[in-house]
């Protein structure tokens, strides 16, 4: 049952309106000034707050201001007899969800209470959401070396400095990235992802910098690219030693101006975007055989963070198999297995040239052939990689 507080100073509004909304199935709780309200708000979690604005002692406003603090994803429906546009604009601007004049509309306060509510239940499905998104893209281990790299995501995150995040397929180079991202000021601000790999050289600047309708053949629209869209938040570029010159030329300029121009366009686009990038190859390498610009090395790595291989980790090994096994089972909706101490010892003696996505897969392989317990012999049997 969704709980609602009245706060109100006049005791027949309040009574009025708690047999209102306990005759629509709400628990009502009742408060006589601002003070009372707020400390009911202190001991007790509400789906929505009404507040009247005129009140002795502390008033709706500087009520409402203080619930914001307390419980800022709950929404404060002010009412007032004595209301105006300037007193519901500024409302609205403290962080109220709506303003109602009295006499109360019956139908309009029990409209809005809905539509509070499904406001409420949004935002807390998003938090549980964005739970289950952080906690598939979490860093697992306890190890020195991957100590070392969480350490200089978390001390580099709240800064705008670039990063480029350096280490063998499948170590979780993007883990990183979005660690320091979503730690970062921009956390609230897009995540956006390019791997420089998977797209044609003929089509990554577009890819970046999006393109002007007619700019060529198959542009038949404006588009967006990579860069606008995450304007406010992080651009992640995966594989950056796979991008053409072409492209990496004008990434230099965005990175140095934080301006990029759409293809076939001429007009400036201001951006507002924190790089972070990552490669498996050699940058230094690339720049003596002149296929990466070392111009563009030095404006990316601001910060170099170097993520281990799973072989230079194995004492992650257990917590990493923990890991993954509850969360696929409960992608496949089993009963979570368990994994004898002599199966880990057997894991930590593969060579995971694949490191941790090749991992992964192995344990995805052992829940689904082997039963309630994974053993030793399991190991031996389907998790042998091919080589």
């Amino acid at each position: 049952m969704s709980k609602i507080l009245v706060i109100d100073d006049e005791r027949s509004i309040r009574n009025t309106l708690r047999d209102i909304l306990e005759y629509e199935k709400y628990e009502v709780e009742l408060a006589e000034d601002g003070n009372a309200g707020i400390d009911k708000v202190r001991s007790s979690e509400f789906d929505i707050i009404l507040c009247d604005i005129k009140m002795p002692g502390l008033d709706g406003i500087e009520t409402l201001e203080r619930i914001n603090i307390l419980a800022p994803d709950t929404p404060v429906v002010m009412i007032s007899g004595h209301g105006n546009i300037d007193t519901a604009v500024e409302s609205i601007k403290k962080g109220a969800y709506d303003f109602i004049e009295k006499p109360l509309d019956l139908n309009r306060l029990l409209i809005t209470i809905r539509n509070a509510m499904d406001k409420s239940q949004l935002v807390t499905e998003t938090k549980i959401l964005k739970k289950k998104v952080n906690k598939k893209f979490q860093i697992i281990g306890e190890s020195p070396a991957i100590k070392t790299v969480t350490g200089m995501a978390d001390k580099v995150a709240p800064t705008d400095a670039r990063v480029l995040i350096t280490g063998a397929n499948g170590t979780g180079k993007e883990l990183v990235a979005r660690r320091i991202h979503d730690q970062s000021s921009r956390s609230t601000g897009p995540f956006v992802e390019v791997n420089c790999a998977a797209i044609p050289s003929e089509l990554i600047e577009s890819e970046l910098f999006g393109h002007e309708k007619g700019a060529f053949t198959s542009a038949v629209k404006q588009r967006k690219g990579k860069f606008e869209q995450a304007n406010g938040g992080t651009l992640f570029l995966d594989e950056i030693g796979d991008m053409s010159l072409s492209a990496q030329a004008k990434v230099l300029r965005a990175l140095q101006e934080n301006i990029i121009t759409r293809v076939g366009g001429d007009k400036q686009i201001k951006v507002d975007v924190r790089v972070v990038a990552a490669t498996n190859k050699n940058l230094s390498d690339e720049i003596q055989e002149s296929h990466f610009r070392e111009d563009l090395y030095h404006r990316l790595s601001v910060i170099l963070i170097q993520v281990p291989t799973l072989n230079d980790r194995i004492e992650d090994i257990p917590l990493l198999a923990e890991h993954f096994i509850k969360q696929i089972c409960d992608e496949y909706r089993m009963p979570v297995k368990s994994i004898t101490e002599t199966a880990i010892v057997e894991l930590q003696k593969i060579n995971w040239t694949g490191n941790i996505r090749e991992f992964r897969n192995v344990i995805e392989r052992l829940i689904i052939l082997c039963d309630s317990k994974i053993d030793e012999k399991d190991v031996v049997s389907f998790a042998a990689p091919i080589r």
